[in-house]
C-alpha cells in the first residue's frame, strides 16, 4: 500500500515524514503523477492521453496574462470535470457569507471576540461549520475578502467542496486537519496554512481530533510572495519552504456529494465517483501549504519599532501600487533587542482594515484578553494599540534583549472596509469589554515651566 492509498483509506499520518510527497518551491511549475507514466510527455493534450485518462486545463489567470504572472495546471484524469458540473440545486448556506454583504449596524469601534466553541454533539464537517465574520469587496469583482472561522468535530468524507468565489488561506489553529484535494494530499497542523486556489475541488477530515482555525477567502488576483526592496533576496518567507502536494487520487465508485459556492450561493450536486480523480498534474496553479515557523523575520537592531508590513507573509496586490487587497502578516517569534524604544506594536490609525487572530502563545500587544483562537477587527482609521498593562510594562522595563517565544499571531489586512456579520454581531463571545483595555491610560504629561 502506497502512503497516499493510506491516507486515503484514513490511515495513521502523523508519523510519517513531513516532507513525503511534497514539491517545494513557491509557484514553481511541478510535474508529479500517482501512476507511473500518467504524464504525457512533451505535449499537454495527446490524441490519447496515457492509462485511458482525460486531460483538462485548469487556468488561474486569463490565457494571455503575462508570463511572470500565467497561472495554469493540466490535469490527467479519470474523468474530466464537465461529469461533475450537472444537476446542481441550491441549497440552505448556513452562516457563509460573500461580499458584498451588509447585515449588522456594530458600531465602528474596536470589535472583539472570545473563541468560537467547537460542537461537542452532532456531526458538524468543514463545510458545515464554516462561519463568516466579515466580509469587503465583491466577489464578482474580484475585490475585497471574507473572513471566516470554521469549526468541525467530524471528517467531511464523501462531501467535496468548490469554490468559484475566491482563494481560501486555511490557518488552522486547534489540532490538525488533512486537506485531500484534486491535486494531492496536504496535513497541516497548527503553525502552518494551506492555500487551496479558487476552482479547485477538496475536503477536510480529521486527524488527531475536532479542528478550529480561520479562512481568508481572497477575492482578488492570487496571492504571492511580497518584494522585498532594500532587504534584498533573502529572508522573510523563502520560496523553497512552499509545499505543493505529490499527486494522489481517489478512483472511489460509489455516490458523493459536491458543493459548489459560486456568486455567494451554494449548491449541491450527487456523483456517482468521487471528483478528486486526477492521477498526475503538471503545471503552476496547485493547492500549496507553508509552516509559518520557517519565516525568517527583519526587525529593528537599534531603536524603534518597524511597520508590521515587514512581517507580510503573503501579498494580493490591488490596482493601486503598494496597497494590498489582502496582505496576510505574521507576527512569530523573534528578539526584541531595539534600545530607548517602546517595543511592543506602538497606538496607530491605519487607512488600512486589519482582521487578527491568535494561533497560539500571547501576543504581546494584549497579554490579557486577546486569547488563541479569539479574534478582533480594527478597521480603517479606528484606532488601536497595547492595552494598559502592555503599555505600562513596555514604558517601564529594563531594556534587555529579550526573545518572544512560543507564540503566533496573523493578520488579514485589506484596503476596504470590513462589514461584520449577524453572526459577528449576535455571538454571545463577542466581548463588550474590550474597549475597557484601554481605561487605566491616564495622563502623564506635564508642561513646560
Amino acid at each position: 500500500m502506497t502512503l497516499q492509498e493510506h491516507i486515503f483509506s484514513g490511515g495513521q499520518v502523523k508519523n510519517a515524514d513531513p516532507d513525503f510527497g511534497y514539491l517545494p518551491g513557491f509557484g514553481n511549475t511541478h510535474s508529479t503523477q500517482a501512476a507511473s507514466g500518467a504524464l504525457p510527455i512533451g505535449r499537454n493534450s495527446p490524441q490519447q492521453p496515457p492509462l485511458g485518462l482525460y486531460a483538462e486545463q485548469l487556468s488561474g489567470t486569463a490565457f494571455t496574462a503575462p508570463r511572470a504572472d500565467n497561472k495554469r495546471s493540466w490535469l490527467y484524469r479519470i474523468l474530466p470535470s464537465v461529469k461533475h458540473g450537472t444537476g446542481f440545486q441550491e441549497v440552505d448556506r448556513g452562516l457563509i457569507r460573500t461580499g458584498p454583504c451588509r447585515e449588522s449596524n456594530l458600531p465602528a469601534q474596536q470589535l472583539r471576540w472570545q473563541p468560537i466553541d467547537i460542537p461537542e454533539d452532532g456531526s458538524v464537517d468543514f463545510l458545515m461549520g464554516l462561519r463568516t465574520v466579515a466580509t469587503c469587496g465583491n466577489a464578482a469583482a474580484q475585490t475585497g475578502l471574507a473572513a471566516h472561522v470554521f469549526v468541525a468535530n467530524a471528517s467531511m468524507g464523501r462531501k467535496y467542496f468548490h469554490n468559484a468565489d475566491g482563494e481560501l488561506l486555511i490557518v488552522p489553529q486547534h489540532n490538525t486537519m488533512k486537506l485531500v484535494t484534486e491535486m494531492g494530499i496536504i496535513v497541516a497542523a497548527p503553525g502552518d496554512i494551506v492555500v487551496i486556489p479558487r476552482g479547485i475541488k477538496f475536503k477536510v477530515d480529521l486527524v488527531d481530533g475536532p479542528i478550529r482555525g480561520y479562512v481568508c477567502e481572497n477575492y482578488g488576483v492570487a496571492l504571492t510572495l511580497p518584494e522585498r526592496g532594500p532587504i534584498g533576496a533573502n529572508c522573510l518567507a523563502n520560496a523553497r519552504d512552499f509545499l505543493y502536494p505529490a499527486a494522489a487520487y481517489e478512483d472511489i465508485r460509489e455516490t458523493c456529494t459536491l458543493y459548489l459556492k459560486a456568486q455567494g450561493r451554494l449548491f449541491r450536486t450527487t456523483l456517482e465517483q468521487s471528483p478528486l480523480d486526477v492521477v498526475a498534474w503538471h503545471g503552476n496553479y496547485a493547492p500549496y501549504k507553508y509552516d509559518l515557523r520557517r519565516f525568517s523575520p527583519v526587525g529593528a537592531t537599534l531603536f524603534d519599532h518597524p511597520d508590521p508590513s515587514i512581517f507580510t507573509v503573503l501579498s494580493a496586490p490591488s490596482d493601486i501600487p503598494g496597497t494590498a487587497n489582502v496582505d496576510f502578516v505574521i507576527f512569530p517569534e523573534r528578539w526584541l533587542v531595539m534600545e530607548d524604544s517602546f517595543r511592543p506594536p506602538w497606538y496607530h490609525m491605519n487607512v488600512m482594515s486589519e482582521f487578527m487572530g491568535l494561533i497560539y502563545g500571547v501576543y504581546d500587544a494584549k497579554p490579557g484578553g486577546f486569547v488563541p483562537g479569539g479574534m478582533s477587527l480594527h478597521n480603517a482609521l479606528v484606532a488601536h494599540g497595547p492595552d494598559t498593562e502592555a503599555f505600562a510594562r513596555g514604558s517601564t522595563k529594563v531594556l534587555e534583549p529579550e526573545k518572544l517565544a512560543g507564540t503566533m499571531a496573523f493578520m488579514f489586512e485589506t484596503r476596504y472596509i470590513l462589514d461584520p456579520t449577524d453572526y459577528a454581531a449576535n455571538l454571545d463571545t463577542i466581548d463588550a469589554s474590550y474597549p475597557d483595555c484601554w481605561d487605566g491610560l491616564e495622563r502623564t504629561f506635564r508642561a513646560p515651566d
